[in-house]
C-alpha cells in the first residue's frame, strides 16, 4: 500500500533537496493521526517515557539547560499498534533512497514530549561518535495547536530564521547533518513522533539526540 502517489512525493523530494527541508501538511491520515496520538497519551499515562540526553548512547549526558524533552523509543515489533505508521516510515525510507541515491539501510524513531516551559537549543542531527543520520523526520501530534502554545520549530537557513508551526500532523523533513534547528519554549506540552533516517541500521545503540 502506498500512503502518498509518486507526484507528491516527487515535489517534496524537490523541495528537500532544493531547501534542505520540507514541509508537509496534513502528513498523517485522520485515522492513522488518532492511532498514533493515543499510543504517546498511554504510554505517558503509564509514565514509560524517559528524559532526553544529550549525545549518542555512548556518550549521553543530561543538561536541562539545553534540551527538557522526554522520549519513548519504539520498536516496531513491540510497538504493534504502531504498524500502520511503521509502513508509512518504509515509505518515506523507500521513496528518498528511490530518488535521492540515499543508500538508506534503517531508520530510529522516538515519540517525543516536551512539558510546558521546556525547549531544545539550537543544534544538529548528528554526532561525532556515530555520524550515520540523513535525513530527520518530525511529525506533529498536538491538537488544537494556537499560537502563544509555543513549541515552534526554528531552523536557521544561511542568514534566514525560520518558524514552523507545530499543528497537528504536519511534517518536516530535513537533512541531519546540515540543518541547524531548535525547539523554542513550550507553554503548553508538546507531543511529536520524530527519528532519523540512517546510512546504516540503529542495531549499534539508540541515538538518544
Amino acid at each position: 500500500m502506498n500512503f502518498f502517489p509518486e507526484e507528491k512525493w516527487i515535489d517534496w523530494v524537490d523541495q528537500l533537496s532544493e531547501n534542505d527541508y520540507v514541509v508537509i501538511d496534513n502528513f498523517l491520515s485522520p485515522e492513522l493521526y488518532q492511532v498514533v496520538r493515543k499510543f504517546l497519551l498511554q504510554r505517558l499515562e503509564e509514565d514509560e517515557f524517559k528524559r532526553a540526553g544529550l549525545g549518542s548512547v555512548f556518550n549521553n549526558q543530561l543538561d536541562t539547560s539545553i534540551r527538557g524533552d522526554f522520549t519513548y523509543w519504539l520498536d516496531k515489533d513491540r510497538d504493534i499498534t504502531l504498524s500502520p505508521a511503521f509502513e508509512l516510515i518504509e515509505e518515506i525510507k523507500f521513496t528518498l533512497n528511490r530518488f535521492c541515491f540515499l543508500s538508506l539501510s534503517g531508520y530510529e524513531f522516538h515519540l517525543a514530549h516536551y512539558p510546558a516551559g521546556t525547549f531544545y537549543k539550537r543544534h544538529v542531527d548528528q554526532f561525532q561518535d556515530r555520524s550515520n543520520r540523513m535525513i530527520s523526520v518530525i511529525i506533529y501530534l498536538n491538537e488544537g495547536w494556537k499560537h502563544g502554545d509555543g513549541g515552534e520549530l526554528k531552523i536557521y537557513k544561511d542568514e534566514e530564521e525560520l518558524l514552523i508551526d507545530p499543528i497537528a500532523g504536519r511534517c518536516v523533513m530535513f537533512k541531519s547533518a546540515d540543518v541547524p534547528h531548535e525547539v523554542m519554549k513550550t507553554n503548553v506540552g508538546r507531543y511529536s513522533l520524530t527519528g532519523w533516517m540512517l546510512y546504516q541500521p540503529s542495531g549499534v545503540g539508540y541515538l538518544l539526540g
